[in-house]
């Protein structure tokens, strides 16, 4: 055995590193470059996971690499409630221009996704004086309590760690496919209103325009545009959650530009930065000022490096239009994806719009049999053969398809046909 095997740092991990922290593959990897990883053993992969969704630029981008290397030679940090930086305003700027609606705009930054929910649901109970917040079955919003409050899944996301914040509240997500419609969702949002919270007590309604740990379910537009009609009607404001979903992965620059509404607060991370530690909160600038001075902030909150890596990653995705990359890469994925659902039926439904894409597996091609089994044994067969894949959603059985908006062609070529060679083995 080597002496940096991947075995030998599993079991030093074992020793060191609480259980609770799940690790998909024990790969441990020792560089990457755009849409590929080598582990400490020098094998390569295929990365179809992109950190869980971080990396639409690609690992290690020339342009965000070159950023924080400048930054860096400035300075590291000083907190910006301190002594504030260009780069946090500059950056702050550029969102507010780009996230949709005509309404004037304010940001916050923070460090993670979790912050940025937690810090929405803050901001909307300070502008509102409300305290009631509506979520959705299937959604997720983080591992703080809060976002496990606002979270619909218990396992493993919940379990042992309550009790939740109160007064949050959980809607059914319209999925046709799990035979969730868009009326019964709405009529599960009269009943609520009925018969636990009335909409005067409500803050807000907190949704991902497409579901992401819950299985990639996209929102429709007239679903959004119901929602917006309900919140205008009883003064409830709308965040959107677009922490997957946000900077072109769906094929615009965020998923609620299908729908054509404008929301009160979006939730942004992941992408925002290129792989470094940054959220965001943007919202209507009315909103966004409810919070007195001292009422928000971090330590870390927007860091000087992160900015810098941000503005990189805005130029990048201009530049590069990754918006036609996402929706070219959707397509190829989705179309090699139906070529081997007609091999095997155990392809229930692909879905998703742009390179947001995921693939639902049953049994028999029956909806109503999920394989959660058949799910673990693919991500585990694709491991072995160099492909990382992600799997997700409420009943454990759909694969998410999350490469780099950079990634070429001939590279997701081969990772699908490494795809359709692990399904053929994990059927075996």
């Amino acid at each position: 055995m080597s002496q940096s095997s991947n075995q030998q740092w599993q079991a030093r991990r074992e020793a060191a590193v609480v259980q609770g922290v799940g690790t998909l593959l024990p790969a441990f990897i020792e560089r990457a470059s755009n849409a590929e990883l080598w582990d400490v053993e020098g094998k390569r992969y295929i990365d179809f996971a992109s950190g869980i969704a971080v990396l639409n630029t690609g690992h290690n981008h020339p342009k965000v690499i070159a950023a924080v290397r400048d930054q860096l030679e400035k300075f590291s940090h000083t907190c910006f409630q301190v002594t504030p930086y260009p780069g946090y305003i500059e950056l702050a700027e550029r969102l507010n221009a780009l996230v949709p609606g005509p309404t004037p705009k304010r940001t916050l930054f923070l460090s993670t996704g979790a912050e940025a929910v937690e810090n929405a649901i803050k901001i909307a109970r300070a502008h509102t004086g409300r305290s009631g917040v509506i979520a959705f079955k299937g959604g997720f919003h983080g591992r703080t309590m809060m976002g496990m409050a606002l979270t619909g899944k218990v396992v493993p996301y919940k379990v042992g760690f309550g009790p939740f914040p109160g007064e949050v509240y959980h809607l059914p997500f319209p999925a046709d496919y799990l035979g969730v419609s868009e009326e019964s969702a709405l009529t599960a949002l009269e009943g609520l209103f009925a018969a636990d919270i009335e909409p005067a007590r409500v803050a807000a309604i907190i949704i991902e325009p497409v579901q992401g740990e819950g299985g990639f379910y996209p929102a429709s537009p007239s679903f959004l545009q119901a929602l917006r009609r309900v919140c205008d009607q009883h003064g409830i404001l709308l965040i959107c959650d677009e922490i997957q979903t946000g900077f072109c992965r769906t094929g615009k620059t965020f998923a609620t530009e299908y729908s054509g509404i404008e929301p009160d607060i979006m939730t942004l991370a992941k992408s925002l930065a290129g792989g470094f530690p940054l959220s965001a909160v943007v919202g209507k600038s009315e909103v966004m000022n409810a919070a007195k001075p001292g009422g928000l902030g971090g330590t870390y909150a927007g860091s000087p490096i992160a900015c810098a890596a941000a503005l990189a990653v805005l130029d990048v995705l201009e530049e590069e239009q990754l918006n036609q990359k996402a929706q070219a890469q959707g397509e190829l994925i989705k179309s090699r994806l139906h070529r081997i659902g007609e091999r095997f039926d155990c392809i229930g439904q692909i879905r998703g719009p742009g390179a947001m894409v995921a693939m639902e597996l049953v049994k028999n091609g029956d909806a109503g049999q999920p394989d959660p089994d058949l799910t673990k044994r693919l991500v585990a067969e694709a491991g072995k053969r160099g492909l990382i894949l992600l799997s997700c959603g409420v009943r454990a059985n759909v694969i998410r398809f999350l490469a780099p908006l950079t990634a070429p062609v001939a590279l997701l070529e081969e990772g699908l046909a490494i795809l359709e060679q692990s399904l053929e083995a994990a059927l075996a």
